[in-house]
């Protein structure tokens, strides 16, 4: 039994009975802040487990806390995300890829407490597809690299009403969802071109630097400038020169929704991780400096 068939075994289910069902049936799972999305646990998603006796220490813990599942290979299930905000709606760009047949074969239908929309969809096994964003079609994708908030999970609206993620339907025949395409046809001109990098610029470094900025490409919100940082850390360790590394990523994080001062900001950050200044006795001022601009300030 995956994800999508629990739904709504689980909709009525206090959150820690729920937790331990994903889990019994092979999904992992790891605990979010209660009526928020934002992970408990230091890993994120990455330390979701399908161990019942950590989920169980965990909504032992905290009992209120929300269902947290990763996206792609881990659950075997990826996600649409459809928004409804202020600044817009996703509803018309979904329905358009629908009668075009790029989001049709979804799997269940789950409401957001926002009034926005989860279209779940079975995960290719020999295909992996990495989260991104079409942020002026006000749809996300949710597949490797990302997660969702799964049912009966709630969120702090405003008025103080916790409002429900729900099940809407099942799909009657689910078909994985070809990520690629469907981000063609929402967003086609925010597409990166990473043959754009000239490789002459990283020598042998080249395609570790095209592989890093497709990844940080697909970063979505709350992991942009972690991926980010993370990548530049890689490249300087490597010994790629800064601007070098600014060329390869920047176009990547811009894509994925960064502004450039905050690119340039976090590039530093990870040159200063990597390659520490020596201390010096007279320069305290540089050090108190260094202590500000601290990558813990920059990912917070």
């Amino acid at each position: 039994m995956g994800a999508v068939d629990l739904f709504s075994e689980v909709g009525r289910m206090p959150l820690p009975q729920a937790a331990a069902r994903f889990a019994a049936a092979g999904v992992p799972v790891f605990p979010c802040v209660p009526g928020e999305k934002r992970p408990l646990v230091r890993r994120g998603f990455h330390d979701a487990a399908t161990d019942l006796a950590q989920v169980s220490e965990w909504w032992r813990r905290w009992p209120a806390a929300n269902i947290g599942v990763p996206t792609g290979a881990a659950s075997g299930v990826e996600v649409v995300d459809v928004d409804l905000h202020s600044t817009g709606t996703g509803f018309p760009a979904f329905r358009a890829a629908h009668r075009e047949g790029l989001a049709a074969g979804w799997a269940a239908l789950v409401r957001t407490p926002s009034g926005g929309l989860h279209a779940y969809y079975p995960a290719d096994p020999e295909r992996s597809q990495s989260s991104w964003q079409a942020s002026e079609a006000h749809i996300d994708f949710r597949g490797d690299g990302g997660y969702i908030i799964a049912p009966p999970s709630r969120v702090l609206r405003p008025g103080g009403v916790r409002a429900p993620y729900r099940l809407i339907v099942a799909g009657n025949t689910p078909a994985p969802v070809d990520a690629a395409r469907l981000r063609d046809f929402l967003d086609p001109r925010t597409m990166i071109r990473l043959d754009r990098i000239r490789a002459s610029r990283f020598e042998q470094r080249g395609s570790d630097a095209q592989v890093l900025a497709g990844w940080v490409a697909g970063r979505s919100e709350g992991e942009r400038n972690r991926g980010l940082f993370w990548a530049a850390c890689r490249l300087a360790e490597a010994g790629t020169p800064p601007d070098a590394t600014l060329e390869a990523l920047g176009p990547a994080a811009e894509h994925a929704g960064l502004g450039s001062r905050e690119i340039m900001a976090t590039i530093r950050s990870a040159y200063r991780t990597t390659h520490p200044v020596p201390r010096a006795v007279d320069t305290v001022s540089n050090e108190r400096r260094l202590v500000r601009e601290s990558p813990g300030r920059v990912l917070s």
